[in-house]
């Protein structure tokens, strides 16, 4: 199990080193996180899919997930973050598209 650390104020559990941050769960993923978008609800589909995009760290990358072409989703993902993130095509329809996003190291 993961060392937990208690922080005595706010101030000290935002000020932890880069290497104490993080879940303290203990879990690791292996692969590749997958989203399947179609199972959020969509008032607030898009802020829940930048939410996981923008947590994404240098280098790191997920899948989402959809039953269309998510095209107004990459192109507000480019107006918002322009290179910061790439972007690849694993499956292209007609029932399922998946894409890779990738965040810039």
């Amino acid at each position: 199990m993961a060392d937990i650390q208690i922080q005595s104020s706010r101030e000290d559990a935002v000020d932890q080193k880069p290497s104490q941050q993080g879940c303290a769960c203990g879990e690791h993923d292996e692969a590749l996180p997958e989203l399947d978008v179609q199972t959020i609800p969509h008032a607030i589909r898009h802020a829940s899919i930048f939410g996981a995009i923008e947590s994404l760290v240098p280098g790191g990358g997920m899948i989402i997930s959809a039953t269309h072409d998510p095209v107004p989703l990459l192109m507000q993902l480019q107006a918002k973050h322009g290179d910061a993130y790439g972007t690849e095509y694993l499956d292209q329809g007609p029932e399922r598209w998946r894409i890779l996003i990738r965040r810039a190291a």
